[in-house]
């Protein structure tokens, strides 16, 4: 790759039939597979063949909903998902290089089942495991599991200081349920499995760790139940709008996924992760900034632009997103990518608009055309997923010398 043009990231995050509420009505489209383990299988088996970086895989609490914060009931557009979590580890075995990132709702779960949960993925796919932190704070998921209660606010407002103390609470929570999921995996040394039959000894029972973490919100004594993870530590990643969960990116995270609008809104971003990883001690570690975009990508016979036209009449209004929203050509969104990139973004996780079309003109046509410009892998460079983004093993913290 060119001096001139420094390797770039790149992952797609699949949900359901595309991220376009309409997308499932498409002609290619194949709603009656969604619930089925073949076509989460063709699916990113394709992005393999496209050598993206990792998937990652919604997930959920509640029923999605056109609606950000309640239900809305609808009957035309997908409803229901498979568990991400277990989609990965059914997809492991047909796969061999590209990482596998499900997503976990960690406000309701308890971070021992997570920890487990990802440490068995990263052994089913021999390292190539990651988890995508997700938060809730809404009253009808809260309701499915009976344990808390959130009040009924409106989250879009940011001005309300309820707003912003729940925020507050729910993503504190997270870090510390990430920092819990990092020592229970740090519990069993990487040498804490004998296995003599000689001498009858399976373990080393010295080589195991109470992590004994006592927070506001967990009190775990540890240790797992299943060895440490072939890469010692999965990677772990966050989807952050504000400076709240730009936080936790910093202090917690390998990969945080961010909705820039520009280069310049990119590169602001990006400043505000880094100062909050000094902040937090992590000035040397290398946490990745991925920039998210959704993409409809022109193909023969229809332009990316007409395809969301005729899908926003299908779905009766105009689809809108949290992140920058792109229609046009390979080569225009490979422009568009490497000027954020220049802002300091290591890469890009795109949500295609409509699968399989979209999926495909990211891997038969985006990626050739950042391969022609040197920035872009022509073959996978590792087999485990912190080595595709350049992270080292991390020791142990519980090791002894």
């Amino acid at each position: 790759m060119s001096a001139a043009s420094p390797a770039m990231h790149l992952a797609v995050a699949l949900e359901g039939a595309g991220w376009h509420p309409a997308a499932w009505r498409e002609r290619q489209a194949r709603p009656a597979e969604l619930f089925q383990a073949g076509y989460w299988t063709d699916l990113i088996q394709e992005a393999e063949r496209g050598l993206l970086d990792f998937v990652t895989i919604e997930d959920g609490l509640g029923l999605q909903s056109a609606r950000h914060f309640e239900q809305d009931w609808r009957t035309d557009q997908v409803r229901g998902r498979l568990d991400a979590v277990l989609i990965a580890a059914r997809v492991a075995p047909l796969t061999s290089r590209i990482g596998l990132v499900p997503t976990a709702v960690v406000t309701h779960t308890e971070p021992f089942h997570i920890s487990k949960a990802i440490a068995t993925l990263d052994y089913v796919s021999t390292g190539r495991a990651g988890l995508r932190v997700q938060v809730t704070a809404r009253p009808q998921e809260a309701a499915h599991f009976g344990r808390r209660t959130f009040p009924g606010l409106d989250l879009t407002d940011r001005s309300s200081q309820q707003v912003q103390d729940l925020v507050a609470e729910v993503f504190t929570e997270a870090t510390d349920y990430v920092e819990v999921v990092r020592r229970l995996w740090d519990s069993w040394e990487d040498d804490a499995e004998i296995r003599d039959v000689a001498t009858g000894r399976f373990i080393d029972r010295a080589k195991l760790h109470y992590i004994d973490f006592a927070g506001d919100h967990f009190s775990v004594r540890g240790p797992s139940i299943t060895p440490r993870p072939p890469q010692g530590q999965p990677v772990v990643s966050a989807l952050g709008h504000a400076s709240v969960p730009y936080r936790l990116i910093a202090r917690s995270a390998d990969v945080g996924f961010v909705t820039p609008h520009d280069a310049g809104h990119a590169a602001a971003i990006v400043a505000e992760i880094r100062e909050a990883q000094e902040a937090a001690g992590r000035g040397r570690d290398t946490v990745h900034v991925f920039g998210d975009v959704v993409v409809f990508l022109d193909q023969p016979g229809e332009t990316g632009a007409e395809r969301k036209a005729r899908l926003d009449g299908l779905a009766g209004y105009p689809y809108a997103s949290d992140a920058t929203i792109f229609t046009g050509t390979a080569a225009v969104l490979a422009d568009l990518l490497q000027a954020w990139q220049a802002g300091g973004l290591s890469g890009f996780r795109l949500r295609p608009g409509a699968i399989p079309q979209d999926l495909r003109a990211i891997t038969s046509g985006l990626v050739p055309e950042l391969q022609r410009r040197g920035a872009f892998r022509k073959s996978y460079e590792s087999g485990t997923l912190r080595g595709l983004l350049g992270l080292g093993r991390p020791a142990n913290r519980y090791a002894t010398v």
